[in-house]
């Protein structure tokens, strides 16, 4: 296969989680709400949802103005 046709793996890992920022960690998804601590949501697009108990959390939608 050439190059272009290749699909890139997402990176995966807690560290894909965290970033730095001006020499403070921060977090790149929200926790759950209900789980507490340690259960980061997943991002899928227009929503968070928790793997862990379900719970799902819809994002504002943007206003085209």
């Amino acid at each position: 296969m050439s190059e272009e046709k290749r699909k890139k793996k997402k990176e995966k890992g807690v560290y894909t989680y965290y970033k730095i920022e001006e020499g403070k960690l921060v977090r790149t998804k929200p926790f759950c709400e209900r789980c507490g601590p340690g259960y980061f949501m997943a991002d899928h697009g227009d929503r968070y949802t928790c793997g862990h108990c379900g719970f799902t959390r819809y994002k504002p939608k943007k206003s085209n103005q």
